[in-house]
């Protein structure tokens, strides 16, 4: 076949056609060419690659798609170059897979990245540009990096997002979707974009207008709350949490009334935290109607709580947020009793039971098997209500028997508890708490605590770490703790923890080898530690300073 023949087949022979003969085989279908001197193979692929070349050769240029717009400017100061070539470590580290229960003397670099950016962005640095596809990279396998990361990605990291769509969780957590809102202040164009804009849009707007005015923001809302769906409502209402104040109320109380239960519970929970609302003092009245104090069992100075739980669930409770029907297993009238507690002001209570202080309270035996349930709704009470008075009270000492305390019912409640003292009031229970108990029961307690740890604390968690490396097990069981211990000590522990990382002497009943894991942590530990101190002091650098020699000064610790 000539190249003139072929030429004239494939303008004749539609390529579709060639395609389903080389598809289906020859054998199965004749191929729509003459063969001449050829296979029927061969003449096939000849016909279809000129067909092929004949297609391109007539293809017209398309016009040149406009440049993106350049991304927005940037004015933070990059960071330091040493800071910048850890970043990229940082980045690239992968820990490798399979490898159980031991971890090695090796820190884990992805551990640390997260301590790295919130440093990077308490100093106000950029990142790098040649790093963010990295970063972007490492935030889309981690949502707990991705707060963090955008903040320090800053607007490119926007502008990056909507060229590559395996990127765009970034613009789902920009505010608006990455759309610029306009200022509180522009009223025109915030009323529009209300009206009109995407619901992602509505939602960043509404939380930006209520940092800024809250009456404005609850006016917005007010406006189309008729017209918008039980879903939309239901996120909007969320953002009335930024100062919430008694301004609030009339709008709540009207939403106690929605269409949507959901709608409903919340404006109740909303209410309910504030103590001088009209559904606090239902509450209030509710509650202190179930629970007395009895003279008459006890002693003087040691009366006895009676409890009596409502008998019915009535249209006023349901309409201030109480759930009729309790959870699998739950008696109704425990379960109507624990909502009215909880969602009464604590500070009612001092009045009502003779004006005892929480203490005194919380003290108070409580008579047939009450006490358990009234106790978990005063914690619920105080955990919603943020009352350190009361937090302090059910928490009890930590060098009690009792590792649950005399009010919470369990190591997580206490934990919930501990969030509302303060800083160091926190770390000094827990770590007092650890010196009587041990850390099997402390991890969801050093969870809450502030960072870095304070010195008692971390004094307290080495300390019972060494008596279980004395005890001869392996260190495998306290493995969380020692990865908390990594990212939360203060990195001049190090010193001090040099003498750990020796192999000790087993005792006979110790587990084989166990000595050896236990170096192995706690040299980890120290190396990691030293890491986290170099990161420190890289990121401590000034813009436009030699980073060998930063400025002494004081900086956050990871």
């Amino acid at each position: 076949m000539t190249g003139t023949t072929a030429l004239t087949e494939a303008t004749v022979t539609p390529l579709e056609d060639l395609v389903t003969a080389a598809l289906l085989g020859t054998d199965r279908r004749t191929p729509p060419v003459r063969t001449g001197d050829k296979d029927a193979p061969t003449a096939l692929l000849d016909a279809a690659a000129v067909q092929t070349v004949r297609r391109r050769a007539g293809l017209r240029p398309a016009p040149a798609a406009a440049p993106p717009e350049p991304a927005a400017d940037d004015p933070r100061p990059l960071v330091p170059p040493s800071a910048r070539r850890r970043l990229a470590t940082l980045l690239t580290d992968h820990p490798g897979a399979g490898s159980g229960g031991r971890r090695g003397a090796v820190p884990d670099l992805m551990e640390l990245l997260p301590q790295w950016l919130a440093l990077a962005n308490d100093r106000g640095f950029a990142a790098p540009p040649e790093l963010l596809p990295a970063l972007l990279n490492a935030a889309r396998g981690r949502t707990d990096l991705r707060p963090q990361a955008l903040a320090f990605a800053g607007p490119r990291a926007l502008w990056l997002a909507r060229l590559n769509p395996d990127w765009k969780f970034a613009l789902r957590s920009a505010p608006g979707g990455g759309v610029a809102l306009p200022a509180p202040e522009e009223t025109k164009e915030v009323q529009r974009l209300w009206e009109e804009g995407l619901f992602a849009e509505r939602v960043a707007l509404l939380g930006a207008v209520r940092a800024h005015d809250p009456a404005a923001a609850r006016e917005l809302l007010a406006a189309t709350w008729s017209t918008e769906r039980a879903e939309d409502r239901l996120m909007f209402l969320d953002s009335l949490r930024t100062h919430l104040c008694d301004a609030d109320e009339p709008f709540l109380e009207q939403a106690l009334t929605d269409r949507s239960r959901n709608v409903r519970a919340t404006a109740a929970e909303l209410l309910s935290a504030l103590p001088a609302s009209a559904l606090a003092a239902r509450m209030a009245d509710r509650a202190g109607s179930c629970v007395a104090i009895d003279h008459a069992q006890g002693t003087k100075n040691m009366p006895t709580l009676t409890v009596e739980a409502p008998h019915e669930c009535d249209a006023g409770m349901e309409r201030d947020g109480v759930i009729t029907k309790p959870p699998a297993g739950r008696g109704a009238r425990s379960w109507w009793l624990g909502q009215l507690v909880e969602a009464a002001p604590l500070g009612t209570w001092p009045e009502r039971l003779g004006g005892r202080m929480p203490a005194e309270i919380v003290a108070l035996p409580v008579a047939d098997d009450w006490q358990s349930e009234l106790h978990a709704a005063w914690c619920r009470a105080a955990v919603r209500q943020r009352d350190a008075v009361w937090s302090r009270a059910l928490l009890g000492r930590p060098s009690s028997p009792d590792a649950a305390g005399p009010g919470a019912a369990s190591l997580a409640e206490r934990a919930k508890l501990l969030a509302a003292l303060p800083a160091g009031e926190r770390a000094d229970w827990v770590a007092g708490f650890i010196a009587t108990h041990g850390l099997s029961e402390a991890f969801q307690l050093l969870g809450v605590c502030a960072l870095p740890w304070s010195e008692p604390l971390g004094r307290a968690v080495v300390d019972a770490l060494n008596i279980a490396r004395d005890a001869g097990s392996y260190p495998w069981s306290f493995s969380g703790v020692m990865g908390l211990a990594e990212r939360c000590l203060d990195p001049a522990e190090a010193v001090r923890l040099d003498v750990l990382t020796a192999i000790p002497d087993e005792p006979e009943d110790a587990s084989p080898g166990a000595g050896g894991y236990w170096s192995e942590a706690f040299q980890r530990l120290v190396s990691t530690l030293r890491l986290r101190a170099a990161m420190r002091a890289e990121l401590s650098a000034e813009p436009g300073r030699p980073d060998s020699a930063p400025e002494a000064r004081e900086v956050p610790s990871s």
